[in-house]
């Protein structure tokens, strides 16, 4: 049993039933009939057996009356990180996918967040995207947003009112030809704007929202930008994201934009882009150097494999990864991955691990419960939250899900009185939002929702 002593008036709810999490440990660990109670702070007080109630009821003054009992078919899991997802894609979401990732970029990405200059278009999307992730039990984020910092502050925002943990970033980049009108209109560089959205961010003093530095990506960045950036974040000591070895094209592309440049990585690593609270989408196509330099400074990826397939991009050997022991999470990508659902990417992830099987025989599929893992705690260590989130360990913030795998109308059958682990298998594979009953941030039950 774990506990953090605390006052007898502390408690603001105690929980009883099954509990499934991960470990350094365990992939998978099922607490059955656990008893977990979080105290007025949203952080978790203790976990202990069920049948220890009395004792903890007395030692933790709350009433055993008082006590939330799961169902036959329901459990608490951690809440979902989804730790790479661009908000305004939103809008076009499960469309657009007909072309590689630059054409892509210039055809669809780039006109569309250009409207986003215009607030009253970036709420609606906005909303929409934090509403729709927080009801698929994405209970952090790691938010692009886009270069213009009054939109990308009014997603802070957002997110804070809904109660969802976040990440946001304005996005920074100073060589785009591609598209004329997809420019900022100030007259400020993009270090200076990057600095202001930061500070007007960290003076809205959030308790879930913080900055994050945004390089785009090395092609639509000067090396003198992406090095100021890299000082920026590191006296500040913020997060960093950006995109990585995303497709064979744009790797290409950067060896001309940046020949004195040894590899991809060696670049942001040049800039200081690259530390222990940097996070990385894709690098389907990272050499074994590129993740020992990831390996060294801390710094982690984020594996998003539905729209690693949808644009045809690559497969990320994700057993290479681990194997280097790089911090790894999952990401939707949206829109380059047309599903806004962690649980999507659950699947696509298991999917491309069984495709590397068919080319490579010897290649070790895995597991549903290491990719359960890379959803939860794995997303919190890539973000470097782990500190705070991610999975259910005394003193961490309770963001969670109560699941009912039973719930009616929803997608799911039960045939047979089945054991926690296949049903946390069943709704890892079949379940949607209509499993997912009240999800949890800090304590705080933030859906069903309580309109702001």
């Amino acid at each position: 049993m774990e506990t953090s002593q605390k006052s007898v008036t502390d408690i603001r709810f105690v929980c009883r039933g099954t509990f499934v999490h991960s470990t350094a440990e365990e992939a998978l660990q099922i607490l059955e009939d656990a008893l977990l109670g979080v105290d007025s702070k949203g952080k978790i007080a203790f976990i202990g057996e069920g049948t220890d109630l009395q004792r903890l009821s007395e030692s933790f003054g709350f009433s055993s009356c008082a006590v939330t009992q799961l169902g036959q078919h329901e459990f608490f899991m951690p809440g979902m990180i989804d730790t790479h997802i661009h908000a305004p894609q939103y809008s076009y979401t499960g469309t657009a996918l007909d072309m590689p990732l630059l054409q892509w970029l210039n055809t669809y990405t780039f006109p569309v967040e250009s409207r986003f200059q215009d607030l009253e278009f970036a709420k609606k999307v906005y909303t929409q995207v934090v509403k729709r992730t927080l009801r698929n039990g994405t209970t952090t984020a790691c938010y692009f947003a886009t270069i213009h910092t009054d939109a990308s502050l009014l997603l802070g925002q957002i997110a804070n009112d809904f109660g969802q943990r976040a990440l946001v970033g304005k996005v920074c980049m100073d060589r785009n030809d591609s598209v004329k009108h997809y420019k900022e209109s100030s007259e400020e560089s993009q270090e200076e704007t990057c600095r202001r959205f930061v500070k007007e961010l960290l003076n809205k003093k959030y308790p879930l929202v913080k900055p994050v530095v945004t390089p785009r990506f090395a092609p639509s960045c000067t090396e003198a930008l992406l090095a100021k950036l890299g000082e920026m974040a590191k006296n500040n000591k913020l997060h960093i994201q950006s995109h990585i070895s995303e497709n064979l094209e744009e790797v290409e592309w950067v060896k001309e934009l940046f020949p004195n440049s040894e590899s991809y990585t060696d670049i942001y690593h040049k800039c200081n882009l690259l530390t222990d609270k940097t996070i990385m989408a894709h690098g389907c196509h990272l050499s074994d150097e590129e993740l020992v330099l990831f390996r060294e400074t801390g710094a982690a990826l984020s594996h998003c494999p539905n729209s690693n397939i949808s644009l045809c991009s690559g497969v990320l050997n994700v057993r290479n990864v681990l194997n280097h022991k790089v911090k790894l999470g999952l990401g939707t990508d949206v829109a380059g991955g047309y599903s806004p659902s962690i649980l999507d990417a659950v699947r696509r992830a298991l999917d491309s691990s069984k495709v590397l099987t068919i080319q490579d025989p010897e290649y070790k599929t895995l597991s549903f419960e290491e990719v359960f893992r890379l959803a939860t705690l794995g997303g919190s260590q890539a973000l470097s939250l782990d500190e705070r989130t991610g999975n259910f360990q005394v003193g961490k913030d309770f963001d969670a899900l109560r699941v009912n795998v039973a719930a009616p109308g929803g997608p799911i059958d039960l045939i047979q009185n089945e054991k926690p682990q296949i049903l946390l298998e069943k709704f890892l594979n079949l379940g949607d939002d209509r499993n997912i009953v009240e999800v949890f941030v800090a304590g705080k039950k933030v859906v069903p929702f309580s309109e702001p």
